[in-house]
């Protein structure tokens, strides 16, 4: 088994289906739910990491002192060249660790049904390129990356928020929206955070539209979550160095 340290940052959004995506491929997800759970000290024993995402923000310390431990085990991730997934929240955790930024997002809240679209480099990244050109997604952010770390490329971008997938080095990857997410949870989202759920377009938070959203998901991101414990256990080769080109690849 591969195992995976998952840090969930919040209770209201937990593994979800991605948790039985991972297990399925192979993986043993071992749940971490700071600050009930302590996180461990080192990566030790972990073929890769996962973020998941939470409605605290990057920068949130005072409130939530642990993230600054979550910040350190994902710059240990990348420094160490551990896969890694960062995914909303963790997403926007990972490129702080790394050298980018945070900000409130200056043209409000994303929430609701999305598309976004795969940049030229992913079409040759070991995750992104096996994926359509423009993906279905779930995003529910009012926090925004404004400046990616160094030694990064964007994957994929939006026209509100152009910073939605990234690549830090060969393996470390972060995504601003979510894939993880059930119909229900994003329900208690909105039914919790009225003030974002208005953002979203007409009737993009019923149950049938969600429902169906959700069924979008699974068939493109399911085998990305596959991917990755593919690339954890060693399986799949990770991106090549800057300047040079993926095996198999021209």
């Amino acid at each position: 088994m591969t195992r995976l340290l998952v840090i969930q940052p919040d209770p209201e959004d937990p593994p979800g289906p991605l948790g039985a995506w991972l297990a399925d491929a192979g993986a043993e997800p071992h749940v971490v739910a700071p600050p009930v759970d302590p996180l461990p000290a080192d990566l030790a024993g972990y073929a890769g990491v996962i973020c998941l995402g939470g409605g605290m923000g990057a920068y949130d310390d005072l409130d939530h002192p642990w993230l600054a431990d979550v910040r350190r085990l994902l710059s240990a991730a990348v420094s160490a060249q551990l896969p890694t997934l960062g995914i909303c929240l963790g997403g926007q955790l990972l490129a702080v660790a790394a050298g980018g930024s945070v900000v409130v997002g200056a043209d409000g809240p994303e929430v609701g049904p999305h598309l976004i679209a795969k940049r030229d480099v992913g079409w040759a990244d070991p995750l992104f390129a096996d994926l359509p050109f423009m993906p279905d997604v779930l995003q529910f952010h009012s926090d925004a990356i404004d400046r990616l770390p160094p030694n990064s490329v964007q994957l994929a971008s939006a026209t509100r928020y152009p910073n939605q997938a990234f690549r830090i080095g060969r393996c470390a990857y972060g995504l601003q929206f979510h894939i993880e997410t059930t119909t229900e949870i994003v329900l208690d989202w909105a039914r919790d955070s009225p003030g974002e759920a208005e953002f979203a377009r007409p009737d993009a938070l019923t149950a049938e539209r969600l429902d169906q959203l959700h069924a979008d998901i699974a068939e493109t991101w399911r085998p990305f979550a596959e991917r990755f414990v593919h690339l954890a256990a060693g399986d799949l080769e990770p991106a090549a160095p800057a300047g040079l080109p993926l095996l198999g690849h021209p």
